[in-house]
């Protein structure tokens, strides 16, 4: 009766008060969608992006100041009634208020047609950092989403094999009390098991780490579950790193190098930047004055136009020296651009040899876990029948489970090394 009562209650407050959801957010991402979620919601790209909007307005700005200028000013002066005596004419300083209407257009400045050019390398750079930081997202999730799901194949394996020890050991104790075995076997089989059960509780923690990484390239809550819905050995299937090892280097596509030739050229232009300030600068103006109050004695025309002309005579060497300056910082550019060639090109070798030991190994390890789950079924079943000791039987098992543990780690390298050329070679976008 009271728990009738008790139920009522808490019915009677959930009606009253509106309902809250505790539920975790809970998110089923492909490899495809993780990658694109990211794109779409990382911090990192939204500042790249928004850099880009940021220097196109600088450059919009920058043309802007070589257009048509127009300004508007309004006075008013009172004197408050003051004289002035020519002879027997005697004048009195009246309030006076002037509508005033500027128009300037610039004619001619080395200064404003190299700083446009620097604005548009400044764009560019920034597109092309996008480019890197899209890259390097890309990057990220594709390491993270394959490390939970190696992650989470590795806790599988360990946990099949607490079942398979369980069974060992059921039958184990079964035989040492028939006394085919010795009760030495028994403890070295419960040994065995108590270490993988730690294994097990090492891979689980392995796991969360890994998701939480996974959320921290996603931008979601660490409250937020994700379920991965692609599976290893399909993706791995798709892989194809022997294509990848078969692509064409070219220097001008890597995104480092795309860098350093803007570097290069920014410092080439503000080199030409110096050699304006030798040339003059031309601009015209025309100025309307609206006389609204009007002085007694007022000469001023309405209407001037004119141009004027800077001209740069003398500076005592500045503009000598720091176009010198600028010079070498152009050539220390250059030869900077020349070593990262160098260092680049070192660098795609390398990349290509990890790609290609990795898929060696790859293929030994999958070769290697084949002869050690053979070798274990064989041991297993010669244990069965008394021949072998139980210290057999758990070197056996540790031996495959040291080959599936090998196994997966060189899936991990082989992802590492596909991922990482693809990135150098700047495609890593068709790539997903």
């Amino acid at each position: 009766m009271k728990t009738k009562i008790l139920l009522l209650i808490i019915i009677g407050i959930t009606a009253f008060f509106p309902s809250r959801s505790f539920a975790q957010e809970q998110m089923e991402l492909s490899l495809d969608g993780a990658i694109n979620f990211a794109v779409e919601n990382n911090r990192l790209i939204k500042n790249a992006s928004l850099s880009i909007k940021e220097s196109q307005a600088a450059l919009r700005a920058t043309i802007a100041q070589g257009l048509p200028q127009a300004d508007a000013t309004l006075d008013y002066q009172n004197f408050f009634n003051a004289q002035a005596y020519l002879g027997p004419m005697t004048f009195v300083f009246n309030p006076t208020s002037n509508l005033n209407l500027s128009v300037s257009q610039l004619i001619f400045s080395g200064s404003y047609f190299v700083g446009i050019k620097m604005q548009k390398l400044y764009q560019e750079m920034n597109e092309i950092s996008y480019q890197k930081t899209d890259a390097d997202i890309r990057t990220q999730v594709m390491t993270s989403y394959y490390l939970v799901l190696v992650s989470q194949r590795t806790l599988e394996i360990l946990e099949q094999n607490v079942v398979n020890m369980n069974d060992v050991i059921q039958k184990t104790e079964a035989l040492v009390l028939m006394g085919i075995l010795d009760e030495t076997d028994f403890d070295q089989i419960s040994l065995q098991k108590t270490n993988l059960e730690n294994a097990v509780r090492s891979a689980r923690r392995q796991i969360e780490l890994a998701m939480n990484l996974l959320r921290l390239q996603l931008g979601v809550s660490a409250e937020t579950e994700i379920v991965l819905t692609n599976q290893l050995f399909t993706l791995l299937a798709t892989l194809d790193p022997e294509t990848t090892a078969q692509k064409s280097y070219d220097l001008n596509q890597n995104l480092d190098f795309q860098l350093m030739m803007i570097q290069r050229d920014m410092a080439k232009q503000k080199m030409n930047l110096e050699k304006t300030k030798f040339l003059p600068t031309v601009a015209g103006f025309y100025n309307h004055t609206e006389k609204i109050k009007k002085a007694e004695l007022d000469f001023a025309p309405k209407n001037v136009i004119g141009i004027n002309v800077t001209i740069p005579i003398f500076s005592s060497g500045v503009r000598t020296f720091t176009h010198a300056q600028a010079k070498i910082q152009y050539q220390m550019a250059q030869n900077q651009m020349d070593q990262v060639s160098e260092q680049l090109s070192i660098q795609e070798k390398q990349l290509r040899q990890n790609l290609s030991t990795a898929i060696e190994q790859y293929q030994v390890q999958k070769e290697t876990i084949e002869l050690a789950r053979r070798v274990y079924d064989n041991i297993y079943r010669k244990y069965q029948q008394g021949v072998i000791s139980g210290l057999d039987l758990t070197t056996a098992s540790s031996n495959l489970l040291q080959a599936e543990n090998g196994y997966l780690m060189s899936i991990m390298q082989l992802i590492d090394a596909k991922v990482n050329l693809d990135k150098f070679l700047n495609q890593l976008t068709q790539n997903n």
